[in-house]
């Protein structure tokens, strides 16, 4: 079985030792590099705009498709509601603000995880369910730390 012959090829050149770089044509690297940016548009403040439509375009999508983004968001609402009012000292309520945006993070992955699942296929399958429930488990591993974070900060009031 014979390998076909590259022309720009020579002996040094074929062997397995080669470093990557030397074997990747420049002119390859930069038709992917305009390709990016002509599909990524903008750039500077264009971009900051940009992203930050698709960011909202992304929080109303979890609002309106799925039910536990909304639970953690209500949840977490009204725990900052009460963390207004409870006089915790300051480096604790940063640790719960920062125990809730974790939790509504990890949420906002689990529910795009789900959503690509499903768009790839909605039949079952082994792979699929387990992305999905590794998601929950990052989730519930969220809540319970929030849940952990707060039952830390009552207890040593």
């Amino acid at each position: 079985m014979s390998l076909p012959s590259n022309p720009k090829s020579t002996p040094q050149t074929s062997h397995v030792h080669n470093d990557h770089a030397e074997q990747t044509p420049s002119a390859g690297t930069q038709a992917a590099d305009n390709f990016a940016s002509s599909a990524k548009g903008k750039t500077g403040v264009k971009r900051i705009i940009k992203a930050t439509g698709y960011s909202t375009d992304g929080f109303i999508a979890a609002y309106k498709n799925e039910a536990a983004f909304r639970q953690v968001l209500w949840l977490n609402l009204a725990l900052f509601i009460a963390l207004v009012f409870v006089p915790f000292a300051l480096p604790i309520k940063m640790m719960l603000l920062i125990g809730s945006f974790l939790s509504l993070i990890v949420e906002l992955f689990n529910t795009g995880i789900e959503a690509s699942v499903d768009h790839a296929s909605t039949a079952q399958h082994p792979l699929a369910k387990i992305a999905k429930d590794v998601g929950s488990a990052a989730q519930f591993l969220a809540l319970l730390l929030l849940f952990l974070l707060w039952s830390l900060a009552i207890w040593g009031m």
